[in-house]
């Protein structure tokens, strides 16, 4: 015997409560967010006192509610709403503005987030490179070399900052590493004015970094995206390519986070 036999009145019935229930709220649109309970029942294609019935349902359980001149979606779904725009992760939003310009500029992305004298690379997306940087998810990475690590530390709290910078002396990784604190200070001074942070061969001789800072719904700075290259593969006359790209990377992703937290 072919395909699948099903009970009548199984629970996948089209006809179902909760099928007609779902009909009623895919009614509503930006374009008609108010039904009248004629019209509800008549796209549904049932008597007007079935389609009240299923109406009253939603009301009762706050899915619609009662509006001028008929029906409008009710509180229940907002928070609905909201809790499934908090269960998206930071990686989540974060992943299709990476990809996008891990593809523009064909050079490593990096996403990362400080924990205290560290910082800590959520997720990447990497090109098709013959020759691949050494990151990976969980990498850790010093708080004092590197653009991702400065964008975190320039927008951190001062008096954490200084916490952060006093607790021991600062690690040096090649000649350009900052390991004086007022150096740093500088430093960090100069990339809240610039709003971005690039960096050549503070934590490796050939690297080079871009990277921005990315906010949640409060305006607070609380990750980091970068971008990471061989520094002979990005030419100083498309530094400033790169850098708007990283830039833009950045905002497209805090408004995402700033659509989901609201």
């Amino acid at each position: 015997m072919t395909g699948q036999t099903r009970a009548p009145g199984a629970y996948r019935e089209r006809n179902s409560t909760a099928d007609r229930a779902l009909d009623i709220l895919l009614l509503f649109t930006a374009d008609k967010p108010v039904w009248t309970g004629a019209e509800i029942g008549e796209h549904l294609g049932v008597a007007r006192s079935t389609g009240y019935r299923y109406i009253q349902s939603l009301v009762n359980t706050g899915f619609i509610e009662e509006a001028t001149h008929g029906f409008r979606l009710g509180p229940r779904i907002f928070e609905l709403s909201r809790l499934a725009r908090a269960g998206i992760g930071l990686s989540d939003v974060a992943m299709p503005p990476m990809r996008a310009l891990a593809t523009a500029v064909n050079e490593t992305v990096l996403l990362t987030r400080r924990s205290g004298r560290s910082v800590v690379c959520l997720d990447l997306v990497e090109p098709q490179h013959t020759v691949r940087l050494s990151y990976e998810r969980g990498h850790v990475l010093p708080i004092n070399a590197g653009a991702a690590a400065e964008v975190l530390l320039a927008w951190a709290d001062p008096a954490e900052v200084n916490s952060v910078l006093n607790q021991a002396p600062l690690e040096r990784f090649t000649a350009k590493t900052l390991t004086d604190p007022d150096a740093l200070r500088a430093r960090l001074a100069h990339i809240r004015k610039r709003g971005v942070a690039i960096s050549q061969g503070e934590l490796d001789d050939h690297i080079l970094g871009v990277a921005a800072p990315i906010r949640d719904a409060s305006g607070s700075v609380c990750a980091a995206i970068s971008i990471a290259a061989l520094a002979t593969r990005i030419p100083r006359t498309e530094l400033k390519t790169v850098e708007g790209a990283v830039r833009d990377a950045a905002a497209a992703i805090s408004h995402q986070l700033e659509l989901r937290d609201s």
